[in-house]
């Protein structure tokens, strides 16, 4: 179990990594957190690394780096008509331990309103595991022929129902003669403030 000081290290290394593409060095988090000596450092990293928290490679000035794995963001994804998918890597988001095991999730931004009735604004990420099968009533992302869109899966006797969450768009009706693919199923929802 981290101890307030041991959690606000964790912290510092990942924002760091975060906003500068590479972790810290043992003496500046020494300087960060007032601690004079780098054994006094080591000890509160090793810590952290026999708690999983951390990997550390010796004898490399900046060889500490978190272990939490990042969700891939894989591009945009429509949440009006459809839009070409495209999948391109565009960063990455950290979990934290919102979503449990990060395996198969993947995250796409949102452009477009048709979600809105279920809380997903433009600019939102929705958080996806990646699965060929659904549920009917599942909210999905979906590829059209070789557009992809966000919306409530529905499955009927003769075609699939991709439904919208906001009454101005009429539900896409998926024809047979169509090339349907599910991407993966929403599991979450991130939003950033003053986006």
């Amino acid at each position: 179990m981290l101890n307030e000081r041991g959690r606000a290290i964790l912290n510092y290394i990942r924002c760091f990594q975060r906003d500068k593409g590479y972790p810290p060095t043992i003496r500046e988090i020494g300087e960060k957190f007032q601690i004079a000596s780098t054994n006094g450092v080591r000890y509160h990293l090793n810590i952290l690394q026999k708690e999983g928290h951390l990997s550390r490679r010796s004898r490399i000035s900046r060889g500490t780096t978190t272990v939490t794995e990042g969700i891939p963001v894989l591009g945009r994804v429509a949440a009006g008509r459809p839009l070409l998918a495209e999948e391109s890597f565009e960063g990455t988001l950290e979990p934290g331990t919102v979503f449990g095991d990060t395996a198969g999730l993947f995250a796409l931004r949102v452009k477009g309103d048709s979600m809105t009735g279920a809380g997903i604004l433009e600019g939102d990420y929705v958080i996806v595991r990646r699965q060929e099968s659904a549920a009917s009533g599942d909210m999905v992302v979906a590829l059209i022929d070789d557009e992809a869109t966000v919306k409530y899966y529905r499955p009927k006797a003769d075609r699939v129902e991709l439904v919208a969450a906001n009454p101005a768009y009429m539900p896409i009706q998926v024809e047979p003669n169509q090339e349907l693919r599910l991407l993966g199923v929403v599991h979450g929802v991130i939003r950033t403030a003053g986006k």
